[in-house]
């Protein structure tokens, strides 16, 4: 199967298609974190009509989660284009579409989310809402849960890096979708 894994920098997502077989890729416009040969650094939006089996977006949350709630009112163009680009997304010509992103205005703009996921249904005793729009997919069973549940994301401190470390797909989250829509 074609995978096309968009706005990814960290190759998780990637790796863990690529693990069990798939011919899968990223693309994002950061360099891969892991310095992949599978890794395209530049605009998703020009793979689109590449022929792809399954794509996985993840687009950036900067101006569509509501974390960010307080900072609308003064960045309303900024948002209006972050939705035009999850719209471009949903609407590529590919069969098997997810959607990834926190709680944000998505789901009032454009439609509700299939589904909310938390890193604890995969093996990660942390919480971490993460909703996903789909298009010719199943819901992602959980695979591992877990006690010890903990908000480490949102108590992370400020930093230049911590919009990276908070973008990261969680591996055994990575790892269920490669497992379940891998096979699909």
């Amino acid at each position: 199967m074609r995978v096309l894994v968009g706005c990814e920098y960290s190759g998780r997502v990637r790796e863990a298609f690529r693990n069990i077989g798939h011919d899968a890729w990223s693309c994002d416009l950061l360099e891969s974190e892991d310095s992949s040969p599978y890794h395209i650094i530049g605009d998703v939006i020009k793979l689109l009509e590449d022929q792809w089996d399954l794509a996985i977006f993840h687009p950036p949350c900067t101006h569509l989660a509501v974390s960010g709630s307080r900072w609308f009112k003064d960045k309303a163009k900024e948002q209006a284009e972050a939705l035009d680009f999850v719209r471009m997304l949903m609407d590529a010509p590919i069969e098997k579409i997810a959607i990834e992103n926190p709680i944000s205005v998505i789901s009032s703009k454009i439609r509700k989310p299939d589904q909310i996921i938390q890193p604890w249904m995969f093996g990660h005793g942390e919480t971490k809402a993460t909703c996903l729009w789909l298009k010719g997919l199943q819901k992602l069973m959980p695979t591992n849960i877990v006690d010890g549940r903990e908000a480490r994301i949102h108590k992370m401190p400020p930093s230049p890096n911590r919009w990276k470390e908070r973008s990261r797909t969680y591996i055994g989250i990575a790892n269920a979708m490669a497992d379940q829509w891998g096979k699909e």
